[in-house]
């Protein structure tokens, strides 16, 4: 049985093999729709990346129960599975099919039939935009922080990077604020978010549609935004939502020293599917959070029910 940090080098190897199938399938339509399934729209770049998942575990890792968002069940990979790897290949789809910003390859494991809150690695691996030399990897196991990683992709030369959540303890000229991507919900979200800053005194806030959670994550984890809520279930539960393996990797921004909670504070934990609808909210640190969370969740407990 894989050690956690045994698993770490593979889901960060995995992370490799998948930013190298993303930049070696540039001169496809990569906007191209191939399919739906009941979680997502799958597009051309999704399909290159979902295809080679099975291949790439039968090759490497035979001991796991896969879940992932372009599989249409579990695939057991060996005879006795002793963990459940959940990935989502390309997270943030949209953005890299036109080459506005990068996507990231999330993967995480916890021993079989976890849930988020048993997850003992994880990583995620930035697949880059056609302008980009490097690319970063966030990787840890539960208790034993970041390893954060620069790659050089001329010469996949590895560099030691350094990542901090912001210390600040209030959202004045900062990046935060709620997911709102596609219509429908983004009327009563952006109402949802006017009154909370408004009940916060946040006045100079900034706005960064991020269409991407793992990218989210990073955002806090590197210390560019100091709150996220992405509460689309809350709203509108029809439409396009957050699953687990969006949020696969949201231990590494607690081993950085950010928090991670569901709408109303508590900590967030859902099972490793494809198709559970997700509302999380991050922090930059738990300052931020002892004083969001609870104007938050008065916001969310006064919404319509549905």
């Amino acid at each position: 049985m894989h050690s956690p940090e045994q698993i770490r080098h593979l889901l960060c190897a995995l992370g490799d093999h998948v930013r190298d199938l993303v930049i070696g399938a540039r001169g496809i339509d990569m906007a191209l729709i191939e399919g739906q399934t009941s979680a997502d729209t799958i597009y051309a770049i999704d399909r290159v990346a979902d295809d080679a998942l099975v291949a790439w575990f039968e090759t490497h890792w035979s001991d796991v129960e896969l879940v992932s968002e372009g599989l249409e069940e579990r695939v057991v990979i060996g005879t006795d599975p002793q963990w459940t790897v959940i990935v989502d290949s390309i997270d943030g789809t949209r953005d890299l099919m036109y080459d506005k910003r990068a996507a990231w390859c999330l993967a995480a494991a916890a021993p079989i039939g976890g849930s988020l809150r048993d997850i003992v690695a994880a990583a995620m691996t930035e697949l880059p935009t056609t302008k980009q030399g490097l690319a970063d990897q966030l990787s840890g196991t539960r208790g034993s922080g970041v390893v954060a990683e620069r790659i050089d992709l001329r010469d996949s030369e590895h560099a030691a990077l350094t990542v901090q959540p912001s210390t600040a303890v209030d959202l004045e000229h900062s990046f935060a604020g709620l997911a709102k991507f596609f219509v429908p919900g983004k009327v009563a979200l952006a109402q949802l978010e006017t009154e909370l800053f408004a009940r916060l005194g946040s006045r100079d806030v900034f706005d960064d549609e991020y269409i991407s959670s793992g990218g989210q994550l990073h955002e806090l984890i590197a210390g560019r935004d100091r709150f996220v809520a992405d509460l689309r279930p809350l709203v509108d539960p029809g439409a396009f939502a957050c699953h687990p393996y969006d949020v696969c990797t949201a231990m590494l921004l607690e081993e950085a020293g950010g928090v991670v909670t569901d709408p109303r504070g508590a900590p967030l934990d859902v099972p490793l599917d494809t198709t559970t609808a997700v509302a999380w909210v991050g922090y930059a640190n738990p300052a931020l959070a002892a004083r969001i969370g609870p104007v938050l969740a008065e916001l969310v407990d006064d919404l319509p029910h549905r």
